[in-house]
Formats: structure tokens, sequence, C-alpha cells
């Protein structure tokens, strides 16, 4: 959804209270476990956050505040959702003089021990989104060499609006890339 201003908190709520039935905007929901269905484009970033099991433990508490939405365009409505399947949020970015909502839900949640240990989610697009896919934030902790990562997955096909400025939407995801990383980055190093 579009929007001329900053929506303000109202708004929002009412946008997600109407997403809150929708059924997801494609047929593959869940597939980002597996990878990328066909005719889809694949995004798979990763970056070292540290080493050790604290660290591990901050960058799980990092997730669950939604932390690596903290950057100054995107705003998550809302930080305190908690990470279960079902939830629903809207990721609202600022766009050159204009603002969108776009509705994810969550699909399913990753908690995995053994000889690397795992966290996080993935979310789904509702109707209510610029892009049609799935996306999934999830931090690994290899207990042999003490190492912590993020990595960040996801699988994309736009909308038609969206594929009118698809270079926009694309240098978008981009961005958000870089800005999550770092934002999980900073959240691991600086928490609080």
């Amino acid at each position: 959804m579009l929007c001329a201003s900053r929506p303000l908190r109202k708004s929002i709520d009412a946008f997600l209270s109407a997403q809150q039935n929708q059924k997801f905007s494609y047929s593959e929901v869940g597939s980002s476990r597996q990878g990328a269905p066909g005719g889809y484009i694949a995004d798979h970033n990763r970056i070292q956050l540290g080493q050790g099991a604290d660290t591990f433990e901050r960058a799980k508490s990092a997730i669950q505040q939604w932390k690596m939405f903290e950057m100054a365009w995107v705003n998550l409505c809302w930080p305190d959702t908690p990470i279960v399947p079902g939830a629903t949020v809207a990721v609202v970015v600022s766009h050159f003089g204009f603002w969108s909502m776009n509705a994810c839900r969550i699909i399913y949640v990753i908690e995995e021990q053994g000889s690397r240990e795992r966290y996080g989610f993935a979310y789904g697009t509702l109707p209510e989104h610029a892009e049609i896919g799935e996306e999934r934030f999830t931090v690994e902790f290899h207990p042999d060499d003490q190492t912590v990562w993020y990595d960040l997955y996801a699988f994309s096909r736009p909308t038609v609006l969206a594929r009118l400025a698809y270079p926009f939407t694309r240098s978008l995801q981009k961005c958000f890339t870089r800005d999550s990383k770092a934002a999980m980055q900073k959240a691991v190093q600086f928490p609080g």
C-alpha cells in the first residue's frame, strides 16, 4: 500500500487488522526451508557476527527483538510482535518522498541444537506487499570454531506495480540486505 506521507499508528493498525486473515500471496509457503521454487529470484547473504556462545545468545535476542530492521528508512510495525507462526507485521518503507506499507506473516520458527545451532524464522508476503515471496532470518553458532553468523535468505518476484520499477525494487532489496547485516552487527556488539 502506497502512502503520500508517513502512515500514523492508527493507519498501520487498521492495515494490519485488514491483513490478519488474508492468505499468503504465493502458493509455495515454507519453501525457504529448502530453497527457492522456480520462477523466483533467490538472494542469500551471510555475515559473521563474532565468536562464542555469549555472542550467539545476543544474536538470538536481536532476532527476537527484530533488530535486523533497525535502519533509518525502514520501520517494523511492531517490534514487540512475538516470533511465533501466524504473527503478522507491517514493514513500512520510506521511498523518495512517499511511503509503502508491506504485510508479512511468520510461517515457521527455527530452533536447532547439535553440531550447528540455529535460531530464527521465516515470514511470507501477504496480498498487501510490493513483492511476492519469503524471507528467512537466522543466526547460527558453530561450536567447532565458535563462530556466530547472521544468515539472510529470500526468494521473491515482483508484483505488477513493482515490475514497473524493477531496477529500483532490486536496489531496495540490496540496500535492505546491507543495512540488515549492519543492524545485526550493531545489535550484537552493542546490546541494549
